[in-house]
């Protein structure tokens, strides 16, 4: 093989792996370095030089003395026959192994910082402790940790992740995604909402329960622009794509406020609150709301007061007006904890067409939020949708 012949293969090469010819010419430098060491009466050190233009090839021999100097410089450069024959060798013995390493350390560098990103790609296999994630040119594992509750996508399933962590193997970079962690909330709103890409409207906290519920504050830069309904989008176009990928989980979306105050009430939402009392440090808020609302604003099991409490940074505690009152005229009820109550089965939702808050039974009845605040004050405490 001629050097011009053997300079268009290194080019192929390196084209055909997606890497430069300079890592590849490295590559082939230190393959040849190390075929010499094994011909008979090799010298103990050897440089060798490739003209990038032309591919000649030089190597510089040097003994090594007791004290680990080199010494003795010398051209070794083998004749063009056995620089063929070991070129050759070297090619199938170390060029592959060697291409392979710089291949992993290319795909490592080109994931290593891209933690906190979003990725799609079809699900591979499933076991109980993982799952693996095809991305193209690298796997991602999907720990069962990261997981969400009773997901089992499909195989074959185009599924989207956030990228948690990048690691370096002797195997490769390892790609650890999740699909519990609250970022990936954050970058699947910025897919479908073009004013959080654009920086106008920003995603100021995120509270999450997976496969449950989601909460989260958004705010404006710009007057103009209404960051809740900017997320919700036209008949709730933008916040179904979101709600459709993360398999029907539920996404309450709140407006940010600097008024802790105001914060707390509307991070309550959909249950209206009558009062918020901060402590004087603002790490607890005593949350006070119609009777009727009280489920409500608790939630099921409590969610959506964990929920609230996450997205502040409050302590929450919830009373009725009732019970504020009684507390206030020194009557003081003992405390039903939430996980503990019995629960009315079905959901608050809110009429399109009138705007006003519904309880909807799971036996298909309909309550009005007037018609429950008539009938069902004086059980309300232990009611939750």
């Amino acid at each position: 093989m001629s050097n011009l012949d053997m300079s268009e293969a290194v080019r192929m090469l390196a084209e055909h792996h997606g890497i430069s010819v300079d890592s590849l010419l490295q590559v082939l430098v230190e393959a040849l370095a190390t075929a010499y060491k094994k011909r008979p009466n090799a010298a103990d050190e050897v440089i060798v030089e490739v003209n990038p233009e032309n591919l000649d090839m030089t190597f510089t021999a040097y003994d090594v003395d007791d004290d680990g100097n080199w010494i003795n410089e010398r051209d070794d450069t083998p004749n063009k026959h056995e620089l063929g024959r070991i070129a050759a060798a070297t090619f199938k013995q170390v060029m592959s192994q060697r291409i392979r390493e710089v291949e992993r350390d290319r795909k490592f560098e080109e994931y290593a910082n891209r933690e906190g990103d979003l990725v799609t790609g079809i699900m591979q296999q499933s076991e109980g402790r993982y799952a693996l994630l095809d991305l193209g040119k690298v796997e991602a594992l999907l720990p069962q940790a990261e997981q969400v509750p009773y997901e089992r996508p499909e195989p074959n399933a185009r599924v989207k992740a956030y990228i948690v962590e990048v690691r370096k193997t002797a195997k490769g970079p390892q790609i650890v995604v999740s699909r519990t962690h609250p970022g990936l909330i954050k970058r699947l709103f910025e897919l479908e909402v073009p004013e959080i890409a654009d920086g106008v409207v920003e995603i100021k906290s995120c509270a999450r329960e997976p496969g449950h519920r989601t909460k989260i504050a958004v705010f404006s830069n710009d007057a103009n622009v209404d960051p809740v309904g900017a997320c919700v989008g036209a008949r709730g176009g933008r916040v179904r794509m979101v709600v459709n990928e993360l398999r029907g989980e539920k996404i309450d979306i709140v407006s940010y406020s600097e008024d802790l105050v105001d914060f707390v009430s509307k991070a309550l939402s959909p249950a209206k609150v009558t009062e918020v009392r901060l402590s004087e440090d603002n790490t607890q808020a005593d949350v006070i709301v119609p009777d009727f609302q009280l489920s409500l604003a608790i939630g099921k099991e409590g969610q959506n007061a964990r929920l609230a409490a996450r997205l502040t940074g409050v302590r929450i505690d919830i009373k009725s007006e009732t019970q504020a009152a009684n507390e206030a005229n020194g009557i003081f009820e003992p405390r039903q904890s939430p996980r503990n109550t019995e629960y009315a089965e079905g959901e608050w939702r809110k009429n399109d067409e009138t705007g006003e808050l519904q309880f909807h039974n799971t036996d298909g009845s309909v309550v009005s939020e007037q018609e429950w605040a008539g009938g069902s004050s004086s059980d309300s405490e232990s009611t939750e949708a």
